[in-house]
Parts: C-alpha cells; structure tokens; sequence
C-alpha cells in the first residue's frame, strides 16, 4: 500500500534526457516509480520504436555524491546473459561455430564426466543439466579466476542427462557459454565483444570485466543514512515481510536445493561483485556492465532481426533460431515458465501480451526486443532490491512501453 501511495503522489517530471511526445506517459510512469527513492540511488530507461531512439532519460544518484549522467554504467546480474547470447549468435551466423555440434569439438576438455554430447542449443536454452555452482567450488571468490573457472565448467557434472529436463543455469551460464565462444575462436571474450558487438554499434559501455580507468563509471549501491526520527521508533520484526514475486517462489513447489545450488555459491557473504575486484573479474551471468544506451541499442538491431545502419550482424536462419522456444515448462529454478529461447526469455509484463524477449537481471534491471513492433527496452539502476522475477518497476515500465507504441501501431494503447 505504501509503494501505491509513494507512486500516486510522486512527482511526473524528474527525470533528464529526452522523450518522443508519443511516449511522455511512459517517461512520467519512470519518474513516479523513480522519485520516491531518489536519494536512495539512480536509473536510466532507453528506448527504441522503429529504428529511432524515442526516450533517452535518468535520475536519481550515481553516489551519495554525485547525480546519475547519460554515461552512468550499472551492474545488470544476469541481464548480461542476453548481450552474451547476441554476441554468441552473431558468431554462428559468422561460421565461428555451431548450434548443434557438441561442444566437446571446440573444447576438448569439456567431455568429462558425461559431457559428450552437450551442445551450445543445450547450453543456450538451459538444458545442459549444468546448473551447479555451489557444489563445483569451496568459495565464491573462485569465481573471479577465469581460467580457473572454465577448468572447473570442464570438469564439473551434469545433474541431470542433456535434454531431459532444464534448469536455469544463473551462474554457469557464463562460463559455459563464454568458454565454448574463446575455445571455438581461439579469441579473448573481450576482444569478440569489442569486434563483433561494441564496434559496430559503436556502443559506449558494455562489459564483462571493467577496464580500470572504466570503474569511476559505475553506479554502486549505497547507503543512505536515517534520521533519528525513523530510527526511534522502529521495531524489528521477527519475521522477513516477503514481495509478491518472492511469495511466487515460495508457492512453485521448487525444489529449494536445485535453488540453492544454482544461486548461491559457498562463502557468497565474502565476495561482491560491486568491489573493484568483483566488477574487474570476467562472470558473464552476473557482472555484465552497461549503460542503457548499449542494451537498448543490441536489442534494437535484434528487434530488427539482426541488422542495424545497413549492417547485417547476423543473416535471417540465425535470427529464427535464436528466437525460436526451446522450452515451455517451468525449470527446475526459476518459479514461473520462461518460455526459453536461444539465450533468452519471454517478456514479463502487466498483460500486455508480446512475441518478443530479453533477459533481466536479479536486480530488477532488463532488457528485450519485440520484433513485431520494432520496439527495445532497457533499464539499469543502482537500487538495493532483489528478486529472481525481477523488480515490479521493470514490469510496470514493460508494460506502459508496450502500451505507448501499441498507440502508435493499433490506434489505442489497451492493457491487454
């Protein structure tokens, strides 16, 4: 009741940047969500509708001390595991590798333990029945080894046989994925994003492992101090007030060891991917580092089916391919059914009903295409929340964006 109340008496225009008139409801539903919170950190939202980029704007803080700007890069969680799938799809349609040839061709070493006939399909859409990060290290710090990291994808075994079942693979994802990408071009994961993703869209700020002269850049949760007034009566509670989306996981019936072991690796409390360290290591499913100019710009290109100013990143079978669903039921992980894709999910809104995808992020950042309606999304910040449905406010701005262009394309916005 009190983030209705907030939302309903926030103010309408703070924000900075630009919008298309069309899309002015969708920019004030952004600082109604945003304001409430504004000292507590920042966000930004691009879009792009038919090729043009119609709502450029942020808010909020970078710091306790500095203002979020155009060029604020975020952490986005797993919405980078969306910009890895683009980069390893533009690799198929380039002849670098395969969908369907067993990985094992490109990495030797990945064939241990049963791992013969896993492909990059499995991989993609979750199927690989690699999903376990807790139980393939001792502490979580590991992850920030690379090589080590690809060593151990090598060695580790599937928990169930590939195909027969899927299971969201929240970590792993990119080590598995990335892995197969180097060994497959015997190229770094920086230098393929650079030339295949960064260079042609000339994108400004899309990471997996920061430069150092890159980190001043990046927008890191904070803390913000209480006053004596909300300190002096506050009470603590016995038990943890649950959101609706947490409740969603807690009614799914999952098994909450599959969830432990895909989400949390041992001695988790001793590593943070916001310290210069954790922001520095390459962990593609979770430390992806972006603006949202960058994620609105890759899926742009996506939402028009793999080509932007005339170039073609990748031909008409691989864009098919990608977009195709591999998977309907619930996984073993996440709580509802994501409808995988090739690298992607389906688009969650408020009922807006859509043939797009994307990915989003365990903190409530996402990004995603709609190729019907030449329509991308993208939205970071730098906020504390966490779930693994992801922030309400990113299905609510989902949702109006769906609803601005569908004025634009049907005559009327609707809500379903």
């Amino acid at each position: 009741m009190n983030n209705i109340q907030s939302y309903l008496c926030a103010a309408t225009d703070a924000y900075r940047g630009v919008v298309d008139p069309q899309f002015i409801s969708l920019a004030q539903h952004f600082s109604r969500m945003q304001q409430p919170r504004a000292a507590q950190g920042g966000a930004a939202l691009v879009v792009y509708f038919q090729g043009q980029k119609v709502v450029d704007i942020y808010t909020g803080k970078k710091s306790a001390v500095e203002d979020w700007q155009p060029d604020t890069l975020s952490v986005c969680y797993s919405t980078g595991k969306g910009v890895l799938a683009t980069l390893a799809h533009i690799l198929v349609s380039s002849g670098r590798l395969d969908y369907d040839t067993p990985v094992a061709h490109y990495w030797p070493e990945f064939a241990q333990n049963g791992k013969q006939s896993i492909t990059l399909r499995h991989i993609l859409s979750h199927q690989s029945g690699l999903y376990d990060i807790r139980n393939l290290i001792d502490t979580a710090a590991e992850m920030a080894d690379w090589s080590h990291m690809l060593d151990k994808i090598a060695q580790a075994t599937p928990r169930f046989a590939v195909a027969s079942d899927a299971a969201y693979q929240a970590l792993t994802f990119g080590w598995l994925v990335g892995g197969v990408l180097e060994k497959a071009t015997k190229q770094s994961l920086a230098d393929l994003m650079q030339h295949y993703l960064v260079q042609p869209l000339q994108l400004d700020g899309a990471y997996f492992g920061i430069p150092s002269d890159q980190l001043e850049r990046v927008a890191r949760p904070f803390k913000v101090a209480q006053t004596a007034q909300k300190l002096a009566p506050a009470k603590k509670s016995k038990t943890h007030k649950l959101s609706i989306f947490d409740r969603v996981i807690q009614w799914s019936g999952q098994d909450p060891k599959d969830f432990q072991d895909a989400m949390i690796p041992k001695a988790m409390k001793d590593f943070s991917f916001f310290s210069d360290a954790g922001l520095s290591a390459i962990i593609p499913a979770a430390n992806g580092v972006f603006t949202a100019q960058s994620l609105a710009k890759i899926y742009a290109m996506l939402a028009n089916k793999g080509v932007w100013n005339d170039q073609e990143l990748m031909n008409a079978q691989v864009f098919d391919e990608l977009s195709r669903i591999q998977y309907t039921q619930r996984d073993r992980i996440m709580p509802l059914p994501m409808h995988w894709r090739l690298g992607y999910h389906r688009i969650l809104s408020l009922g807006k009903r859509t043939h797009g995808f994307g990915h989003m992020g365990f903190n409530g950042s996402g990004a995603w295409c709609d190729p019907n309606r030449h329509l991308s999304f993208a939205y970071t910040h730098n906020f504390t929340s966490a779930s693994i449905t992801g922030d309400y406010r990113l299905w609510g701005l989902t949702q109006e964006t769906l609803r601005c262009a569908d004025q634009q394309l049907k005559g009327k916005k609707g809500w379903f």
